[in-house]
């Protein structure tokens, strides 16, 4: 009898919260590989992006958001669980955000844990480099569609790549007479569009992630989308060198470009037909990202789907189209830094906000916006009252930072100034170099003016203080350790998940068990969220001592 009343209560715990949930609005969730705020929505009138023009007429767009480190994963990082780099201790590709937080919850995970069926179609963790994506965020497996970065044969990696254990890479840019889905952005676009079809019958709320590659180098996309774009009329960058009285960490030694087919060595300038393919192959991958964006939300709107869900489209971070003679992101400067951000909510109006925003910020505005409840811990705020009154302020300054060697890059940036502050983590602060750029007076930043106006580095760096200390990079040997006495509890997991959801039922749960007694209250135990399951990290983290 007692093993009988648990099971009936947590099926009807999970029958509540699945009741609960229905009433939500829906979210799509829209993220964009290196895409700068270059849109036409955003003012640039050589963009080409009809569909997120259009569809910045009927969403909050955001014109100071920021990124919280211009790199792929750590800035992913950061948008699903709400914890800047230097809280994880995370500023690299490789280490995943678990080896530093195994008890977080994700913006996906919170929304499954409250009934939302919770999937994703390309990139939105990163999983490359040795990282992997994260099973307890989704309801399935995600779908990462691939396919060849180039259609013509000639653009291809060389043959000899890596011979000399160097990282060669094919052409920077392609255009070829080729459909949409040759590339791998057009068949994520298809894939998106059938998890529409199939959830717009759902009895449960979704939460569907949709992660496109382009703009991301190399600049590829079908000829069409190049035929657009008048290369003659794109602006080159104002300038190839430093700012002046700029500290040499402020960039990188190198850039991605210079690892692809043709381009010049590390500290090299490009020639001006050079510069101008690439910006062209640039905004060519953009348009055609945003063509495959436009195939979402018409499919979202055709099956009736659009005044029911919550959408965002968000770029992980800017991107430096030769300016300060960086070509790609890795920096604390604006370009890099600022993101492009907008914000569709059911029964809201298209608006403009100029507050500050930041990247952690998105996952309890959502949480917010759904009506779930708030998780505690958060680097975030929420700014849903913005929709409400978009020219409200929001924060008063927005944080991010950049590593470089043995040291790190903070940065602050209010209405008018950048600080970065250049340290080893933990160093006294005596032996920190400052940068110091004025938007209102040099928006090209031009000048260091750290030296010339100490009292505004006075007052920044009082911001920089008010921020919990930051941690340094954690030990991959450390994050190996922490893994190991987990090991044999995620094989025992995955064993017992029989229909391999990424999650046990209680039956699932009673398989192998030596002593069944117990089971129901065990269960209990490991079972978090009380949602009548168990996820692999409530049985791997929750159950170290339980008997098994």
């Amino acid at each position: 009898m007692k093993c009988s009343f648990v099971r009936c209560v947590l099926f009807a715990l999970s029958f509540a919260t699945i009741a609960l949930a229905a009433e939500r609005p829906n979210v799509l969730f829209i993220a964009v590989d290196d895409l700068k705020p270059a849109l036409g929505c955003y003012g640039d009138g050589h963009a080409k992006t009809p569909n997120l023009d259009r569809f910045a007429s009927r969403a909050l767009r955001f014109d100071r958001a920021y990124c919280n480190q211009a790199v792929c994963s750590p800035s992913r990082n950061a948008l699903m669980t709400s914890l800047r780099p230097q809280t994880l201790g995370i500023y690299d590709l490789s280490t995943n955000f678990r080896s530093s937080r195994p008890e977080a919850v994700t913006l996906a995970q919170h929304f499954r844990s409250h009934g939302y069926h919770t999937t994703a179609v390309g990139k939105i963790l990163h999983t490359g480099h040795g990282n992997h994506d994260d099973a307890e965020s989704w309801s399935e497996k995600p779908l990462h569609p691939t396919a060849e970065h180039y259609a013509l044969p000639e653009n291809t990696t060389p043959a000899n790549a890596g011979a000399k254990g160097e990282d060669q890479r094919g052409s920077p840019t392609e255009s070829a007479d080729v459909s949409d889905d040759t590339y791998a952005d057009g068949l994520i676009a298809t894939e998106a569009v059938k998890k529409l079809a199939a959830a717009k019958d759902a009895k449960t709320p979704f939460f569907l992630a949709v992660g496109f590659l382009k703009p991301h180098l190399p600049f590829v996309a079908p000829k069409k989308y190049w035929d657009r774009i008048d290369e003659a009329k794109l602006p080159l960058p104002s300038t190839d060198t430093l700012p002046e009285g700029a500290p040499s960490a402020s960039v990188p030694s190198t850039d991605e470009l210079r690892k692809y087919k043709g381009m010049p060595p590390a500290g090299a300038v490009l020639s001006e037909a050079q510069k101008r393919t690439l910006i062209h192959g640039y905004y060519a991958a953009m348009s055609y990202a945003d063509a495959c964006i436009g195939r979402v939300l018409d499919a979202l709107e055709s099956h009736g789907l659009m005044d029911n869900t919550i959408v965002v489209v968000w770029g992980d971070h800017g991107y430096h189209l030769g300016d300060h003679g960086v070509w790609g992101k890795h920096t604390n400067f604006e370009l890099a830094a600022r993101i492009p951000l907008m914000v569709a909510v059911p029964g809201k109006h298209g608006a403009v906000s100029s507050a500050l925003v930041e990247t952690v910020d998105i996952y309890p505005t959502l949480t917010a916006l759904a009506g779930l409840p708030g998780p505690q811990g958060l680097d975030g705020r929420s700014f849903a009252a913005l929709f409400d009154s978009p020219t409200t302020m929001h924060r008063d300054h927005v944080t991010h930072v950049f590593p470089r060697r043995e040291i790190l890059g903070r940065s602050v940036r209010d209405d008018r100034y950048r600080l970065v502050e250049w340290n080893k983590v933990g160093a006294a602060a005596e032996a920190a170099v400052f940068e110091l750029y004025d938007y209102q007076s040099d928006p090209d930043e031009r000048a260091n003016l750290a030296a010339a106006q100490p009292d505004v580095v006075a007052k920044l760096k009082t911001l920089l203080a008010q921020q919990p200390a930051a941690k340094a990079q954690i030990s991959k040997k450390a994050s190996a350790a922490k893994k190991q006495p987990e090991a044999e509890r995620a094989e025992q997991f995955h064993q017992r998940d029989k229909d391999k959801n990424g999650r046990l039922t209680y039956d699932e749960f009673l398989l192998r068990q030596r002593d069944v007694s117990d089971a129901p209250e065990r269960f209990r135990k490991l079972d978090a969220d009380k949602d009548g399951f168990l996820t692999e990290k409530e049985y791997v983290n929750k159950g170290r001592s339980a008997k098994l």
